[in-house]
């Protein structure tokens, strides 16, 4: 198991990349499957994530995450895009790229 060393001790992999610690052993590039934590990026980070990858769940808090898509149109069928705003250490409503989001198909047209 990798594990990332901070001042006050040990912890997991998955703790340690949630808050966007590096980890012992894991090299320059980070996995796939990390939830990068926005809180702690720069929004131009969590921008480049994004770039990068095209596709990507990104954590904005211990609880909280969702997946964000570089381009409107990977959202097809019954969903459509929504702009994906993230809270980041430098801008409190950064945008991020798109979130998938159902359709409203109600046929009254009301809210």
């Amino acid at each position: 198991m990798v594990v990332a060393i901070r001042a006050k001790g040990l912890v997991s992999v998955a703790a340690a990349l949630a808050v966007g610690w590096p980890c012992a052993g894991s090299g320059q590039e980070r996995p796939y499957n990390e939830r990068p934590y926005t809180p702690s990026l720069s929004c131009a980070a969590v921008k480049a994530i994004v770039a990068r990858r095209g596709r990507v769940i990104l954590a904005t808090s211990p609880n909280a995450y969702e997946t964000v898509h570089l381009d409107s149109g990977a959202c097809q069928g019954e969903v459509t895009a929504r702009p994906a705003f993230e809270p980041t250490l430098d801008e409190p409503n950064c945008f991020a790229g798109w979130r998938c989001r159902q359709r409203d198909n109600d046929a009254t047209g009301t809210r």
